[in-house]
């Protein structure tokens, strides 16, 4: 009884700093969504230029067919040909950004790619997002199709 009071006491008390830390503030959540926004825009362009501009140089990608994609080459070379065999509208809606620390924080959107043919694929994809100056980047991504 006393070890799971204290791994209750844990949880909540490693929950309540990871999501207070100090030093964010409305506008970095706003940013962190208007990345992912653009992220969505690039990918349905097929922008290579813009999803450059938006990831580290050491990002990794999970996509969900199980495939890694290390470092900024492979991730948009993955990127713009999964576009291109996967074309549809990409909606991604961000539900939760959570701050790891002043300059680190994971946003959890819901994945929806809308095909011609009226099917949708939906999924869940989490965003690593770091901020460089006072820009925000994707450092990593996660993306999951549940299990139906």
């Amino acid at each position: 009884m006393y070890l799971s009071k204290v791994f209750v006491f844990s949880v909540l008390l490693f929950s309540g700093v990871a999501t207070h830390v100090h030093g964010q503030d409305l506008e970095d959540g706003k940013a962190i969504i208007g990345l992912v926004a653009s992220y969505a825009k690039a990918r349905e362009s097929i922008d290579t230029v813009m999803l450059r501009y938006i990831v580290t140089e050491d990002i990794d990608q999970l996509v969900s067919n199980g495939e890694w994609r290390h470092g900024v080459e492979a991730a948009v070379k993955g990127m713009a040909a999964s576009s291109r065999s996967n074309p549809g509208d990409r909606v991604l809606k961000v539900e939760r950004v959570r701050y790891v620390k002043e300059d680190v924080a994971i946003a959890d959107a819901r994945y929806t790619i809308k095909n011609a043919d009226g099917t949708e694929r939906k999924m869940w994809s989490s965003f690593v997002t770091v901020k460089k100056g006072k820009r925000w980047k994707i450092a990593a991504i996660r993306n999951m199709k549940p299990a139906e």
